[in-house]
């Protein structure tokens, strides 16, 4: 008798899609994933060992999450469960789980496959910490997303992620070849064309196969090229998600990329992220914003030349304005990188934290009333502008505390000048100071 939760199957002559014809049978046929499958991978060691433990499978779409779990449970002798947490209340949980409990106490175990592990809330994702623990199910969550920041850290220190990566062109052309033997003809399409079919897919093996599937449905008098198939076909949007992981991963990259004074890959992350439809505002202040940090005061016009490319932005809008953001972007990644005003700003903050409230020394502060000036307030300030050079060489910091050094230039752009200038005020200052 079949178990409550188990895969039904379809009748041996049902007409099955491509992707489904094609799914590996064992782990050695599944392509791709060979840093997690291979001998030393960590799949391949625990499989070797056996010891698998529980899983969470974290990759983009189409990579082999649900065959992996599939096939692992085949591997270990393993009942196979899925479930879908987007279709999968706490009543159908607690079912699951008595099941699994009663197929243990005859001698089998389970491997619980949990597509999209991500979508359960908290409260629902502590329900599976007792079971796994006690044995009752060996978990295997699949998701997309980060686990770091949608799993409970109680179910990650219980279960081991696995990162799967998006499959290679060459990966795809394997996939295609798999697909071409099934179906016992070559793709109609010219060698030009094959390699835009699979850019299409954009990693994801099961979009391959379907893109697979439905040109082979065609019956052209000669294989299409490129341009051909463009025209019946539509590209995959590529991945991104404007408030997820894949948003922060390009803006870092993007950033990155400038600071390593890199324009092309500059280029190509800007327009990655303004192909997956971000905010080119977003993009503005952030430009800006490296601007401050990694050139600085190395090139004094680049903070201008950014705030201006946002207000020719706001003026002319997109697409117009998004090449003058570009512009500034070729403009950073070719100026002389410098964080040192970044560096002696976080360690002002942190002595001003560390000092408490320490106050100025008596001379540097206002007296605006004779009680005030009584008691001393002001009294030996030197005015700068009267004095030699233009520089009393005067004390600015509390009684007490030691001067210390928060901004050291280095040798690079404008900053060698401002170089010049805090050793010519550090000799003047060493020469009048009253220390």
């Amino acid at each position: 008798m079949a178990d409550l939760f188990d895969t039904p199957q379809p009748a041996p002559d049902a007409p099955r899609p491509l992707a489904d014809r094609l799914r590996p049978k064992v782990l050695g046929d599944v392509i791709g994933q060979m840093q997690v499958l291979s001998p030393t991978g960590p799949l391949g060691a625990m499989l070797a060992a056996g010891s698998l433990s529980s899983l969470i499978l974290w990759g983009p779409p189409g990579v082999g999450k649900t065959t992996i779990a599939r096939l692992l449970a085949d591997k270990t002798d393993l009942a196979f469960v899925q479930i879908s947490a987007i279709f999968t209340g706490v009543p159908d949980l607690r079912k699951v789980f008595e099941t699994a409990r009663l197929r243990r106490q005859n001698g089998k175990g389970t491997l619980l496959f949990v597509d999209e592990i991500h979508r359960f809330n908290k409260a629902q994702q502590d329900g599976f910490l007792p079971y796994m623990e006690d044995g009752t199910i060996l978990l295997v969550g699949a998701t997309t997303e980060n686990p770091s920041f949608e799993l409970n850290a109680a179910l990650l220190s219980r279960a081991q992620v696995i990162v799967l990566e998006r499959l290679s062109l060459a990966d795809l052309e394997l996939l295609a070849q798999r697909a071409e033997r099934d179906m016992g003809r070559a793709l109609p399409l010219t060698g030009d064309a094959r390699d835009a079919l699979l850019e299409m897919a954009d990693g994801d093996g099961r979009a391959a196969l379907n893109l697979i599937e439905q040109v082979m449905a065609w019956k052209p008098d000669a294989p299409l090229d490129r341009a051909a198939l463009a025209t019946r076909l539509m590209r995959r949007a590529s991945k991104y998600d404007k408030t997820g992981e894949e948003h922060y991963n390009l803006i870092s990259a993007l950033h990155k990329s400038v600071r390593g004074s890199d324009p092309d890959a500059a280029l190509y992350w800007f327009a990655r992220m303004l192909e997956g439809g971000e905010d080119p505002r977003f993009l503005a202040r952030r430009i800006t914003r490296m601007a401050v940090e990694d050139i600085g005061l190395a090139d004094p016009q680049a903070q201008a030349i950014c705030l201006q490319s946002w207000e020719t932005y706001e003026r002319l809008g997109s697409p117009e304005g998004e090449l003058a953001l570009a512009q500034a972007l070729v403009y950073l990644a070719l100026a002389p990188k410098s964080n040192g005003v970044y560096v002696a700003y976080k360690a002002a903050r942190g002595a001003a934290r560390d000092t408490g409230s320490q106050p100025p020394p008596l001379h540097i502060r206002n007296a605006p009333t004779r009680l005030m000036k009584d008691i001393g307030y002001g009294k030996g300030y030197a005015y700068d502008h009267d004095a030699e050079d233009g520089f009393s060489g005067q004390n600015y910091f509390p009684d007490g505390m030691k001067r210390p050094v928060y901004y050291a230039p280095p040798e690079r752009g404008f900053e060698r000048e401002l170089k010049k200038r805090i050793a010519y005020f550090a000799g003047l200052r060493a020469k009048r100071s009253p220390d």
